[in-house]
């Protein structure tokens, strides 16, 4: 993995970001401008391209982001490559295609920071016809189950925007490098203790055509990816925030 910064680095004992927001992506040149317009004041983001051809890093360095090229390919590659890149203390994860606002991860940032959670998650709340698939639906309800019976948690989403600390993040060792990470994360943190909310966020229709739950094949896919992750067993203790 190399990192590409789109400015100079802020100078020894300059201002530092607040928060990173890392953005996964591969071929999102269309729906860039509208995400990275939303990030907060005083927050990086971190555009991890994970082999686009269509000009993403450049849209995104153009916009002020910060570019980490992850080679290897897969939604859990790109999001760890962003997380390893990271360096405040406090990181957000949301997809880059313009389905969801990363201006919504302000209050999620806030409940870390007072001490209220340690890890918050988005709950999805489809905005419009097409926004989120009959079938992507189907597998995140079952996969939601499925998660309940593993860890006690009653979540009702298992959506990609998401905020905790980095350091604890990290201390996860997260492994999944497909589509099972961003359910890890989830089943790690149970595990540890952590406390895990989730909030309601609107959910709109992504711009272009999803690699994941844009088709049967690729929701089947994803499915697979996560019952593995819950087929695992406990993960070693000590990591606690």
């Amino acid at each position: 993995m190399t990192t590409s910064p789109s400015s100079p680095e802020p100078p020894p004992g300059g201002p530092a970001p607040s928060v990173d927001v890392v953005l996964p992506c591969l071929d999102e040149a269309a729906a860039l401008p509208w995400v990275l317009r939303r990030i907060p004041p005083g927050w990086r983001a971190l555009v991890v391209d994970n082999g686009s051809t269509d000009g993403s890093d450049r849209v995104a360095r153009e916009l002020g982001a910060t570019v980490v090229r992850e080679e290897r390919r897969g939604f859990g590659a790109a999001c760890h490559a962003g997380l390893t890149a990271a360096t405040a203390d406090i990181v957000c994860f949301c997809d880059c295609d313009a389905s969801l606002d990363p201006s919504h991860l302000v209050p999620f940032v806030d409940e870390i920071r007072s001490g209220g959670a340690d890890l918050v998650l988005g709950r999805r709340r489809p905005q419009g016809r097409g926004a989120w698939p009959p079938h992507a639906r189907a597998g995140n309800a079952a996969l939601s189950l499925l998660l309940r019976r593993r860890t006690g948690l009653r979540l009702r989403d298992l959506g990609p925007l998401r905020a905790a600390r980095r350091e604890e993040l990290l201390a996860l060792d997260l492994a999944d490098r497909r589509s099972g990470y961003p359910l890890e994360m989830v089943v790690r943190a149970a595990d540890a203790g952590w406390r895990i909310t989730e909030h309601d966020v609107p959910y709109t229709p992504r711009t272009g055509v999803s690699k994941v739950t844009g088709t049967w094949r690729g929701t089947f896919q994803a499915v697979r990816d996560m019952s593995r992750v819950l087929q695992e067993p406990p993960a070693r203790e000590g990591v606690t925030p």
